[in-house]
Parts: C-alpha cells; structure tokens; sequence
C-alpha cells in the first residue's frame, strides 16, 4: 500500500490485517518503486497523490514489471485522473473517503480476476486463465464485453448485480461508451450463447425490480 498520509495508512493496515491480508507499506514515490523492483505482490493500493511525484508512475512500473494489479486510492474521483490511471493499466479505482468494506469488494474482484479458477454452473464453464468459456464440453465464441459480463456474474454468484454495478465493470472494456441501452443488447446476445431457451433464462435470470443473479 502505498499512502503518505499516516492516519489513513495505519488505519487501514490493520484494517486489511484483520481481513487476513499481509501489507507492506510506502510513503513515498521512491520507496514504492524499489519495493515493486524487489519483491512480488498480489495487489497495490496506490494513492496518486504523493509528496515526491504520483500513483501513475507506480502504476505503470508494476505494468512493466508484469505485476501486480493496481487499485488507485484517490481523493480526486474527476474523469481526468479516472481515465489517465485505467488506460495505464490500473484495475479499478475508489474516491477517499471510501467505505472500508467496499475497498474489500474491491480488492477480492481483482484478486479473483489474477488468481483466477475455474467456474462452473449449469453446464457452463468459465476459465479465466484461458478466458475460455464452454457449454458442455463446446467453447463458445464471446466478445470481449460479453465475457467480462459473465465473468463478472460467474465471480459474483448467488448475488443480485443491479444494471450500474454491470455497468460500472465494463464501461471502459473495449474502450466504448456502453449505456444502460446497449447494456440491454449484450446481456440478450449473452443470453443467446449461454441459455439452453434464451426466453426462459436459467443461468442469467432477471430480479425484477433489482437486476441480475446468477445462481439461486
């Protein structure tokens, strides 16, 4: 994690050590770079505000590295600094002051999406590693949206995903502005591919009134 502001990086150290992360922790610009040099991470936490430069150059040494993932934690939330730290690679971002268990939300989805497993419901199989997807032993042909869209159901089973959370995923994917129309048309065309009767979904079924679930 990287944060040079004391309060916020003690607080929520401990925080994310009672949730069984392990974290180390920088200040500066410099010291993030050389821990980024020196060791492996699972994830970094990164504000981009630091008193010796900024969270983009961190970013974009984890992205020549390979590794790992980066979370950006900003207080400037303006589209500037949101579309600059994505098109560097970062995985997501959350405006200060945040809610210590969304940060976590966060945090597992991108983990999920670098450590990732095979899924399965329904005769459907997910396999992230590979983004591969298959229906009973077939692979089946998805665009870039269409997958993330299902993967992003398949990490999230059994939970109801309103039309912003989906939307917020997977607005800048293929780098398109998709709206709450075009989400409607992906989610059919995804339907078509995956549904045994894509009328009668099983596997993306409709919460009227709320969105989406996968999974009972």
């Amino acid at each position: 994690m990287v944060e040079d502001d004391k309060e916020i990086l003690n607080n929520l150290t401990e925080f994310l050590k009672s949730e069984g992360f392990e974290v180390v922790c920088a200040g500066r610009q410099k010291d993030a770079l050389a821990l980024i040099e020196e060791n492996t991470f699972d994830l970094a936490l990164v504000d981009l505000s630091l008193p010796d430069g900024n969270g983009f150059t961190i970013c974009s040494a984890a992205r020549a590295k390979g590794s790992p993932p980066v979370i950006f934690l900003t207080a400037s939330d303006d589209e500037f600094s949101v579309v600059t730290g994505l098109e560097l690679g970062a995985e997501d971002y959350i405006s200060k002051p945040f809610r210590p268990r969304e940060l976590i939300s966060r945090i597992k989805t991108v983990l999920r999406r670098h450590k990732p497993e095979v899924l399965e419901y329904k005769g459907i199989v997910v396999d992230p590693a590979k983004a591969v997807v298959t229906k009973s032993g077939s692979e089946i042909i998805l665009s870039s949206l269409e997958y993330r869209i299902l993967l992003f159901f398949f990490i999230n089973k059994g939970r109801i995903i309103s039309r912003n959370m989906l939307l917020n995923e997977i607005w800048d994917a293929a780098g398109d502005y998709v709206n709450d129309n075009t989400l409607t048309v992906y989610i059919k065309r995804l339907r078509g591919k995956i549904e045994d009767d894509p009328a009668f979904p099983a596997i993306i079924r409709t919460i009227r009134g709320l969105g989406y679930r996968l999974g009972d």
